[in-house]
């Protein structure tokens, strides 16, 4: 396993210029290979996961004993946690992607034109793609997984939160590449928490750097954003709301919104705030509430659900902005579907909305009108995940509106060229 440490004899800035190169390389063996290849080099991380289990959850205790000395939240504390019951579910992702169809060569379209011309728009990998992500060690094996079945190779540069973890994961995943006769350097994982690392992959590296991937807070976005100076396939916060209709079925409201807030509060598709009618608040709210309250869920709302329930707390403007990852709840009671999409415009941040309603002409209008890359009729918001799809895994949910939007899995690591077949033609 190559771990990049800045040395007296060798600056960062060439440790980092050398993956680049090696990474490009990698990718052109991959371009080589078969669809089948990739699947036996997939099949091979995930063995090489379970052997390697053991040290992975050692340098993961490691992390974990290094965050609570900093006191980081409950939040982070779980994202960063490894258990035999999650590295099984991490093992079993990367077989899942590998029995996925392999994206690369696919044909999207294919027409003829007059000229006789036959034109297809087929799918090519991106090449090499970096992917800068905090806390979830997982994530090395997704994102990892999902760039080499869609024939890209990849750089890494996970947190310092999660830096063990990250190293051992990542160097199990390599040694089951070059088990298989794949190019191991397709996974290279900066080994540095220098923040001058992810800098480096922000200017391309000497434009062997292709894509670059954020996951994580809001800051580490609005950073990699400014300063990339390669196209970027951004993931915002999770800002998620659940508006709860007039019709809604009242079991179907308690259940949903208690499932999208507490299932799991740290990731990105946790409710943050929950919009309910008016008309059927008075006799709904207290029974969502309950449950909520029972599981230790803070809930702060505006002046009409504070009527209601008159011990929450009267939540500020604030509120409405922020992205808990925590057990807590904003709740805001609107006048209709019209107010539940104003407000859902003014503070979403387009990751995941959700409706429960048995009227289907006002779940037709709200899954159309709202400006979210996932929207959900029915459902927890929980099931904004790439796995939950049917992706296998995802590297992030995107919240862009150009290349991919949604869960980005291995066909949205994909680009296309056109493919022209003639018979001797010439343009007059």
């Amino acid at each position: 396993m190559s771990r990049i440490m800045q040395t007296s004899e060798t600056s960062l800035t060439d440790l980092m210029l050398d993956m680049g190169k090696r990474a490009r390389a990698a990718s052109q063996r991959l371009s080589h290979l078969t669809a089948k290849d990739r699947s036996r080099g997939l099949l091979a991380m995930a063995d090489a996961l379970e052997t390697s289990q053991g040290e992975i959850l050692k340098s993961n205790a490691l992390d974990m004993q290094q965050a609570k000395q900093k006191q980081l939240s409950d939040a982070m504390l779980d994202r960063l946690l490894l258990t035999p019951e999650r590295m099984r579910a991490m093992a079993d992702a990367v077989r899942m992607i590998a029995g996925l169809e392999d994206p690369v060569g696919q044909t999207i379209a294919n027409w003829t034109v007059p000229s006789g011309l036959d034109i297809s728009r087929v799918r090519t990998p991106l090449g090499v793609i970096g992917i800068i992500y905090e806390s979830r060690p997982n994530v090395t094996a997704d994102a990892s997984a999902l760039c080499l079945r869609s024939g890209n190779a990849a750089i890494l540069r996970a947190g310092s939160e999660s830096l063990n973890s990250a190293l051992a994961i990542a160097t199990a995943l390599r040694s089951g590449l070059d088990g298989a006769g794949l190019p191991a350097d397709a996974l290279q994982l900066v080994g540095t928490p220098e923040r001058e690392a992810v800098g480096h992959m922000l200017t391309g590296l000497d434009g062997n750097l292709d894509v670059v991937v954020p996951r994580g807070g809001k800051g580490l976005v609005e950073r990699v954003q400014k300063d990339a100076r390669v196209p970027v396939i951004g993931h915002l916060e999770g800002l998620c709301h659940i508006y709860i209709d007039a019709d809604a079925d009242p079991q179907k409201a308690v259940d949903i919104a208690f499932n999208a807030k507490m299932r799991r509060t740290g990731v990105c598709g946790a409710m943050e705030t929950l919009l309910i009618n008016e008309a059927i608040a008075p006799r709904l709210l207290p029974a969502i509430a309950a449950p909520l309250r029972e599981a230790g869920c803070e809930l702060r709302g505006d002046t009409l659900a504070k009527e209601l329930l008159p011990d929450m707390i009267l939540a500020t403007e604030e509120d409405w902005r922020t992205e808990y990852l925590a057990p807590i709840l904003s709740i805001k009671v609107v006048k209709n579907l019209d107010g539940a999409l104003a407000h859902i415009a003014r503070y979403g941040t387009g990751h995941t909305e959700a409706i429960v309603t048995e009227n289907t002409s006002t779940a037709d209008r709200f899954l159309n009108e709202v400006d979210a890359a996932i929207a959900l009729h029915n459902a927890s918001t929980q099931f904004a995940d790439g796995g939950e799809f049917g992706m296998g895994a995802e590297i992030g949910i995107a919240t862009g509106r150009i290349h991919a939007r949604g869960p980005v899995g291995a066909e949205q690591l994909t680009t296309f060229k056109y493919v022209v077949r003639g018979t001797g033609q010439t343009r007059p």
